[in-house]
């Protein structure tokens, strides 16, 4: 079933089968049944999904409460963060009980957890493998319906100086520009430099334009002694990188 068709399934509240709990406002619930009482008291690994939604939802319509609203929510993206995460403004406020402001709160928290998970530890001292860049840049651009272009930054001992977006495109491309690229290198006073770029289609093939791109960025940043040292394709659930396999 395709999301937009999931999400219909789920708007009308009949589609979602509802108990006498769901009839009456959360206030009404044990304390130790409330979202916030719960977090409160037990600590917010106790809640589940829904209950965490409808903390921010805070409020459901008259024939459900906010958890039960969340439920039908999550349950029309088969419980996953990441597709509620890709749903817009509008496709929220389908649900009854949902209106802009609501829609705003829902994608605006989701969205600082995609920082969150992105932000590279303080204690992130060396990067030595992709399968680490990965782990930085998957939460980051993995999910995005258009493609990013990244580069991370790194001193002699390979430790990231800076993390930045370069560039952003559209679903099948984006534009870079070397200069930029190096510019950058030149003022953070890098050596050496990864780049990045996802796959909104979840292809890990690299295009034409992105072997000659490498090439080009490689050949540049070697007249600065700045070394490339790889470049990864991420996409949802994986990468390619262009030093595995060889090719750089």
């Amino acid at each position: 079933m395709q999301q937009a068709e999931k999400i219909n399934h789920f708007i009308n509240e009949e589609s979602y089968p509802m108990n006498n709990q769901n009839s009456f406002s959360i206030k009404e619930w044990s304390e130790d049944d409330r979202p916030r009482e719960k977090l409160i008291h037990r600590g917010k690994q106790s809640l589940s999904n829904a209950e965490l939604l409808g903390i921010l939802i805070s409020s459901g319509s008259r024939e459900e409460s906010a958890v039960a609203l969340s439920q039908r929510i999550l349950a029309s993206t088969a419980n996953n963060l990441n597709s509620l995460g890709k749903l817009t403004i509008k496709e929220l406020m389908k649900f009854k009980g949902i209106g802009e402001a609501k829609a705003v709160t829902i994608l605006g928290a989701l969205e600082l957890g995609r920082r969150r998970a992105a932000t590279i530890p303080e204690d992130f001292e060396i990067v030595s493998s992709s399968r680490q860049v990965s782990s930085i840049m998957q939460p980051l651009i993995g999910d995005l319906r258009h493609e990013e272009f990244w580069v991370l930054y790194l001193c002699n001992s390979n430790k990231i100086l800076l993390k930045k977006q370069l560039s952003r495109g559209g679903q099948t491309g984006t534009v870079v520009d070397t200069r930029l690229v190096l510019s950058k290198a030149l003022e953070v006073g890098a050596v050496g430099v990864i780049l990045a770029h996802n796959h909104p289609s979840g292809g890990l093939r690299p295009s034409g334009a992105d072997l000659e791109l490498t090439q080009k960025i490689k050949a540049a940043a070697r007249i600065l002694d700045i070394k490339l040292l790889d470049h990864l394709i991420i996409t949802e659930k994986t990468y390619f990188s262009f030093a595995d396999e060889g090719i750089l």
